[in-house]
């Protein structure tokens, strides 16, 4: 299943191993490691980053919405195209 993480930007629930806060130490290494390999997709759009997505190939996915929003989605089943309805919605 397809969730989206903020900006037009989704991600497969099933690829996704953990989402964290970007806060501690530890993740700001992995990050950093993750974008000197190239591993990092960055889904911010310039925003600040306020959750990482640990993905199974070894990827990254930074995120500006928190985790427990994402959290959320995926737990719900809030899927894209369920996204893109309200949003259509909230434009006229």
């Amino acid at each position: 299943m397809l969730i989206h993480i903020g900006f037009g930007n989704i991600v497969n629930t099933t690829k996704i191993i953990a989402i964290v806060s970007p806060e501690s130490a530890p993740v700001k290494r992995l990050v950093q490691s993750a974008k000197e390999k190239g591993m990092a997709i960055d889904a911010t759009q310039g925003r600040k980053t306020k959750s990482v997505l640990v993905m199974e190939n070894s990827q990254v996915v930074l995120s500006a919405l928190l985790p427990e929003t994402i959290a959320g989605r995926v737990q719900t089943g809030q899927g894209d195209s369920e996204q893109a309805e309200e949003n259509e919605g909230n434009e006229g």
